[in-house]
C-alpha cells in the first residue's frame, strides 16, 4: 500500500491489508508520514518511509498487488512514472479516491474488496491507533466511493455506513482504466 498517511491508508484499505496478511501475504505499507507503527503492527503488515523507498534502488521481488492513494499518485510524478511502467504487468494495481466521470461504486472500473469480520475488527483498531498516532479525530466521509475520493463531513443518519472506516467493502478502481479513458486520475 502506497499513502500519503498512515491514517489514510488505514481509513480506506486497511481491511484489504488485513485480509491479504491473514492469507499469508507479506505486505509492506509506504507513507509519507512517520506515524502509525501501531497501527501496522495490528494489520499485521510492516512500514517503510515513501521518500526512503522512492530514492532506493528496488531489491528483491516485484509485489503481487498494489494500492495507491489516487491523490498521492497524481501529485507525485515519481509513483504516477513507476505506476505506468506496471501497468502492462500482471500486477494487481488498485487506487482509491480520485474523481471520475461515473457516479456510484458500480462505475466501470471499480472493484469492491468484501472484508473479512476479523478484516473489520483488525481495522477498526488500527485506525484508532492510527487517529491517536495523528493527533486528530477525521470527519465522517460521507462520499468514500472510488468516483469522488472526497471526504465531506455530514452527520445524515446513514453517514456510519457511509464511512470508509466502518464499510464492510473497501472501494478501489483499477490503474489499467487510466490507460483506456484517459481521464487524470484526480
Amino acid at each position: 500500500m502506497v499513502a500519503p498517511s498512515m491514517l489514510g491508508g488505514v481509513r480506506f484499505a486497511g481491511g484489504w491489508v488485513f485480509d491479504r496478511v491473514a492469507a499469508g501475504w507479506d505486505v509492506t505499507v509506504l507513507t509519507a508520514d512517520s506515524t502509525g507503527s501501531r497501527a501496522l503492527r495490528i494489520l499485521g503488515a510492516r512500514g517503510i518511509d515513501l521518500e526512503t523507498a522512492l530514492n532506493s534502488t528496488v531489491r528483491g521481488p516485484r509485489p503481487s498487488a498494489l494500492a495507491v492513494d489516487a491523490a498521492l499518485c497524481e501529485s507525485d510524478e515519481r509513483i504516477m512514472r513507476r505506476l505506468l511502467t506496471l501497468l502492462d504487468t500482471d500486477m494487481d494495481i488498485r487506487l482509491w479516491g480520485g474523481r471520475r466521470a461515473v457516479p456510484g461504486d458500480e462505475a466501470p472500473g471499480c472493484v469492491q474488496h468484501r472484508l473479512s469480520s476479523a478484516a473489520r475488527a483488525f481495522k477498526a483498531h488500527a485506525l484508532a491507533a492510527a487517529t491517536a498516532s495523528a493527533g486528530r479525530v477525521p470527519a465522517p466521509c460521507v462520499s468514500p466511493d472510488c468516483i469522488t475520493g472526497d471526504c465531506a463531513p455530514a452527520a445524515p443518519a446513514n453517514a456510519a455506513a457511509a464511512d470508509p472506516a466502518t464499510r464492510p467493502t473497501e472501494v478501489f478502481w483499477r490503474a489499467e482504466s487510466l490507460r483506456r479513458s484517459g481521464a487524470p486520475i484526480a
